[in-house]
C-alpha cells in the first residue's frame, strides 16, 4: 500500500516507513506529527483517488535539512553590472507511520 502526498508545492510517494523530504515545517519540532494531506491512495488493485477527505498520511518529524547550494549569477554586457547571489533551501525530514482511508 503507498499513497501520493502533497507537501508544499510537491507531490511525493510514500509507504510506511519512508522517510522523505517535504517543505520545511516551522512549528513542527522533532519527535512531533505531521498530518500530510492525500491525493491518491493504492492498495493492491484498489485505486482511490476520490473521496479521501478523511484519509490522512501521518509522519513523524525525525529532523531538520539543507538543501544543496545553488548559485545565481546576472550579468550585463558593457554595463559593469554584476551580481553573485546564493540560496540553500530547508527541508523537513520526516518518517511516515501510518496511512489511514
Amino acid at each position: 500500500m503507498y499513497a501520493i502526498v502533497r507537501s508544499g508545492s510537491k507531490q511525493q510517494k510514500v509507504a510506511v516507513g519512508d522517510v522523505i523530504e517535504i517543505d520545511r515545517v516551522a512549528d513542527a519540532g522533532e519527535g512531533s506529527s505531521v498530518t500530510l494531506p492525500v491525493v491518491l491512495v493504492v492498495d493492491g488493485d484498489n485505486v482511490t483517488s476520490s473521496g479521501l477527505d478523511k484519509a490522512a498520511v501521518t509522519a513523524e518529524v525525525v529532523g531538520e535539512t539543507k538543501g544543496k547550494k545553488i548559485v545565481i549569477q546576472k550579468y550585463k554586457n558593457k554595463t559593469g553590472y554584476k551580481k553573485r547571489q546564493g540560496h540553500r533551501q530547508k527541508y523537513t525530514q520526516v518518517k511516515v507511520t501510518d496511512i489511514k482511508l
